[in-house]
């Protein structure tokens, strides 16, 4: 059996790593972390302690998706503090979401799209 501790990192291919590194320091403002030299482009952020998130410029763009939130598609979670700061946060740097405050998930939901149409998924307690 495989002890499995916790996730360690979350890797996502974008079109165009310019305009995702924007997107991902400056309008959800994610710490940059330092990434081994490999042969590929790409860059790498902390989220939260331990965890991290790398994106990884693709070279031909073939395997992205092109469309809009679908929850059965890959994406990746992350639990934040409070349902409405995290809603007036995107507001205020203008990024679309959908919104599920009372999700049968058992907590409420936030979703977005960054800039490959790559899934991310805000949750928060009901009552934040």
């Amino acid at each position: 059996m495989i002890e499995m501790e916790r996730i360690h990192h979350v890797s996502l291919a974008v079109r165009d790593l310019t305009r995702a590194h924007q997107f991902y320091s400056e309008k959800l403002q994610l710490k940059q972390i330092t990434r081994p030299p490999f042969d590929s482009t790409g860059v790498w952020y902390a989220i939260g302690e331990g965890y991290q998130l790398h994106l990884l410029q693709h070279p031909t763009g073939e395997t992205l998706r092109i469309s809009g939130v679908d929850t059965t598609d890959g994406h990746f979670a992350v639990w934040v503090k409070s349902y409405e700061k995290t809603k007036h946060w995107l507001e205020s740097v203008g990024i679309p979401y959908e919104a599920r405050p009372n999700s049968v998930a058992g907590f409420a939901q936030i979703f977005i799209l960054d800039p490959d149409q790559n899934i991310i998924e805000f949750d928060a307690p009901y009552s934040s």
